[in-house]
């Protein structure tokens, strides 16, 4: 009879009708920490465009004002990825996947590509271009995020499934490359073996593909000359300071006058027409000048504290089984992370240049909406992540007021008093698992945390 008394409660009609009234919150680290990358990349852009403003005859805050109108934009397209069900987004994403093929092959479309800077990257969409490569790194991530939930086991066990996701990146690169956009490509690259790892592949299975990668990116490195001479000018800048190392010695020399605490906001002198593209990707270069050694840790520390907080929100979504938003927030972080360390490698002459931009800081309308879109996913990953871990504490709440003695401790998404009907509807499970065979036991990431 006690038993028969508890179904009201845990009816599923009730339940659900409960459960879906709880609202989430996003993440507040995430959001403070986009933010606050945002006004410093505004205040920077604001600093080290108004040289190049009045040298192209454009007026001094013509770069800041359009920097401004794409980060509005962005804003808008962040705010409907965030307000969007993350099981609609991987319904669509063999839709996303062929978007991606269909924009790097537009680029190349008479009347629709855009040939700048020798490099044939951009839509001509009229009243401006659009970087299409940007659009394609969150769309990839979306797809490879659900690939790696249809097939997670396979993933770990069989060479096909492991090489589908290999051979779709390849792809990719191919068309980038023919681009030219080496950057880009690398990128991409790093980004799948990232997430293969993080999903539980089987790492000396993956060892022979990367090699082949390393040695096939290594020699289409030292095939064109011009990227050979960017390698030979990363170790010595100073040999040649005037033709091929002019980038990279007024990057160091902005760097070295910032000493600790910079010379002042605006008071930069490298950005005076010396330093090139000093408002996308040399902008730390110029925030190393007029912030100083203290000013650019700060950028380091807030880049360090939004992918790590992504790897964070990802480890507590695969520990209640929710692969597709876990793998979304990894393969978002590990974007992120890598961009930016590439972007202040190379400021600081500890990589060859690669023409990536500074996420969320550097000028730039494609990165900034491509990278606002994947913040939008990232954010709404977190959002649904403490609805589902509220909802859970409502179910463990009512089982232990509907039970007598306390409730057992576990690691497990929700208690084993609750109903099948209950638990689907608290959003535990990351949905149905097309294509998944139990072939073996996986292994989840658990970033050093013992068993």
């Amino acid at each position: 009879m006690a038993n028969a008394s508890m179904l009201p409660r845990f009816g599923f009609g009730q339940q659900a009708t409960r459960l879906d009234a709880l609202p989430g919150r996003y993440d507040p680290w995430l959001l403070g920490a986009t933010l606050t990358l945002v006004c410093l990349g505004v205040v920077m852009v604001a600093s080290s465009s108004i040289a190049i403003g009045m040298s192209n005859h454009v007026g001094p805050y013509y770069f800041l004002v359009k920097h401004l109108v794409f980060l509005a934009m962005g804003m808008v397209v962040a705010g409907w990825v965030m307000r969007t069900e993350l099981k609609s987004i991987e319904q669509r994403d063999h839709l996303l996947l062929v978007l991606c093929f269909v924009l790097l092959i537009a680029v190349f479309l008479p009347g629709v590509g855009r040939t700048l800077n020798g490099a044939r990257r951009w839509l001509n969409l009229g009243v401006t271009t659009f970087q299409a490569v940007e659009a394609v790194k969150p769309m990839f991530i979306v797809w490879l995020a659900s690939y790696l939930v249809r097939f997670r086991d396979e993933v770990n066990a069989t060479w096909g499934a492991m090489l589908k996701p290999l051979g779709v990146a390849a792809a990719l690169v191919a068309l980038l490359l023919l681009q030219p956009d080496f950057g880009s490509s690398s990128l991409i690259l790093a980004i799948t073996a990232g997430m293969l790892v993080l999903g539980g592949v089987h790492l000396p299975r993956m060892f022979g593909p990367v090699v082949v990668g390393l040695t096939a990116l290594a020699a289409i490195a030292v095939a064109e000359p011009y990227r050979l001479q960017r390698l030979v000018t990363f170790l010595n800048p100073w040999a040649d300071p005037l033709k091929s190392g002019y980038q990279l010695t007024n990057s160091l020399m902005a760097v070295g006058r910032g000493e600790l605490f910079g010379v002042g906001l605006g008071a930069s002198i490298q950005k005076l027409d010396f330093l090139p593209m000093a408002n996308s990707d040399f902008i730390l270069a110029v925030i190393a000048e007029e912030l100083g050694f203290v000013g650019v840790c700060c950028v380091i520390a807030l880049y360090a504290l939004l992918v790590g907080r992504a790897f964070w929100v990802g480890l507590k979504c695969v520990e209640m089984r929710r692969h597709f938003a876990g793998y979304c927030a990894f393969g978002v972080g590990l974007w992120l992370g890598l961009q930016s360390f590439v972007s202040i490698g190379v400021n600081l002459g500890l990589l060859p240049t690669k023409g990536l931009t500074l996420p969320l800081i550097s000028y730039g309308g494609s990165s900034v909406l491509g990278t606002c879109a994947a913040l939008g996913l990232l954010l709404r990953v977190s959002y649904e992540l403490d609805r589902a871990e509220r909802q859970v504490a409502r179910l463990r709440g009512e089982a232990a007021q509907g039970q007598p003695g306390p409730m057992p401790a576990t690691a497990q998404p929700l208690p084993a008093a609750v109903s099948p009907a209950a638990m689907s509807m608290a959003g535990a499970h990351a949905g149905a698992v097309r294509g998944t065979s139990r072939l073996r036991d996986r292994v989840e990431p658990t970033f050093g945390r013992g068993a």
